[in-house]
């Protein structure tokens, strides 16, 4: 089949039901993505005496037998189709990544055989085309905080480029400066941010923000994180996704989210984070805002993997997205969810016949994560522009002026003029934001009294709209 074809019945399928499951899909189906991609299916196992596992991927060792000698059966079967295609295939090499925590193999796939075998087997939970995902081609053109940078090359992509410093930033209305020279972003007082400062200014708190990376000429998330009020905290820069050999963010939008939760409250001019004094983890797990490829599902599922397991963090924050639903993904968030993290995602940004045909965006559609989008700063909710809305939202940030369009103020992927971001991306962002400085004015909280507190003291409480969940933070009254 070709792509038109897939494409023409994922949109189908999300206008019928508003999310895709390759599950829905025919093994042709199936098999034709995998080949019109990268070859590399992500397939989840199960034993015979297991039951779902949805509610504990935290508590499953692979590494005993009976979980062993599943995999090696379905591995078998893999195999044995396999060769017959290509009898040169070894059986040590079928695996292009090797799982450590999930039970999940992500291995090469050409036969159609292959791909029927699996989906009818009862120890296998799914099997997926893991690098198939067709939002670019539903969304060539991108509505969100920046325009495609062609120039960017293999790093280039949606979401990327444009994130530079803005001359045209007026004071007193796009920011407010505050001691010691520091820039705070208009939408922070719809979310009574600064006054939370007086009790909260997320001491002690660290938070994961999984992404493009940071740019390395950006020395206030780097040399310069400790300066002017913030202080005696970590930035640590890790990078997930597989062939990524540094840190190092070329599109630019991990930079601007990084900046959003934690750039330090200085003395250089530069704009301020939510939570200005909290600790901080920027992994970089992709390329570009959208989870298209099957190296960036690698790339964010060991991403959620190294935050549960890292006890020191508390909330994962991700601005990233994709329209198919992806099972790897899944599990790693549910393995995060069993050790206890706090886990934000943007609803989604894109352009609007896009919003409007899909909501909320995979992941944030799952129930174990808070979904974020941004609003404008009208008297009533109305999504920005490219936002997605939608049932699944716990929570909305104001980002978007409805007279200027102009967006939110965060770091520029260098210099200490601040740029502007916008959609469901800084929303996610400025909400991680908020949770820190809670969690920090009460580090004995668990994740569900977290939660309690954001939603008892957001806008709409205690009515959920289908569109907005419950409302606009509160940061003030939350670290009361």
């Amino acid at each position: 089949m070709s792509n038109e074809q897939i494409n023409h019945f994922i949109q189908q399928q999300l206008l019928e039901k508003g999310s895709f499951d390759w599950k829905d899909a025919t093994d042709e189906m199936v098999w034709s993505a995998l080949i019109n991609s990268d070859s590399i299916m992500s397939i989840g196992y199960i034993p015979e005496n297991e039951s779902s596992i949805d509610n504990r991927q935290s508590s499953i060792d692979i590494t005993k037998s009976d979980w062993r000698a599943t995999k090696e059966k379905v591995m078998q079967i893999i195999f044995n189709e396999e060769k017959k295609r290509n009898a040169t295939i070894q059986f040590e090499t079928l695996e292009v990544w090797k799982e450590n925590k999930l039970p999940v193999l992500d291995v090469k796939i050409s036969s159609l055989q292959t791909v029927k075998q699996l989906r009818r087997n009862n120890l296998v939970r799914y099997a997926e085309p893991m690098g198939y995902d067709p939002i670019e081609e539903f969304d060539k053109e991108d509505a969100g905080p920046a325009q495609r940078s062609e120039s960017d090359g293999l790093f280039g992509g949606i979401g990327c480029g444009g994130y530079s410093g803005s001359s045209s930033l007026i004071a007193g209305s796009d920011y407010i400066s505050l001691l010691p020279n520091t820039k705070v972003s208009w939408n922070f007082g719809y979310h009574k941010i600064t006054q939370a400062w007086t009790k909260s200014t997320g001491t002690g708190v660290k938070v994961m923000v999984i992404d493009t990376g940071v740019s390395p000429d950006q020395d206030n998330l780097g040399s310069q994180f400790n300066q002017g009020y913030s202080g005696e905290r970590t930035i640590e820069k890790i990078v997930t996704l597989p062939g990524g050999s540094n840190t190092n963010d070329a599109c630019g939008h991990g930079t601007t989210m990084s900046g959003t939760i934690a750039a330090p409250r200085g003395n250089d001019g530069n704009s301020c984070g939510v939570a200005y004094n909290s600790n901080l983890i920027v992994c970089r797990a992709a390329n570009n805002v959208y989870i298209d490829g099957s190296n960036e599902v690698k790339g964010v599922s060991d991403a959620y993997l190294f935050a549960a397991d890292n006890k020191s963090v508390k909330i994962v924050s991700m601005s990233m997205a994709r329209i198919t639903n992806s099972g790897q993904i899944k599990d790693a968030i549910q393995y995060a969810y069993g050790k206890g993290k706090v886990m934000f995602c943007a609803a989604g940004t894109s352009k609007s016949f896009l919003a409007t045909l899909i909501g909320v965006m995979f992941p944030a559609s799952l129930d174990e994560v808070q979904a974020v989008t941004g609003v404008k700063d009208l008297s009533s909710l109305s999504a920005c522009e490219a936002c997605h809305k939608g049932k699944q939202v716990d929570f909305v940030i104001v980002m978007q002026k409805q007279s200027s369009g102009l967006k939110a103020l965060s770091t520029a992927t260098s210099g200490d003029v601040p740029t502007v971001v916008g959609g469901s991306s800084v929303a996610t962002a400025t909400a991680s934001g908020i949770a820190a400085l809670v969690w920090s004015r009460f580090p004995s909280y668990t994740r569900d009294q977290l939660i309690n507190k954001l939603t008892v003291t957001a806008s709409g409480y205690p009515n959920k709209s289908s569109n907005y969940g419950w409302g606009k933070l509160n940061a003030d009254a939350a670290t009361n």
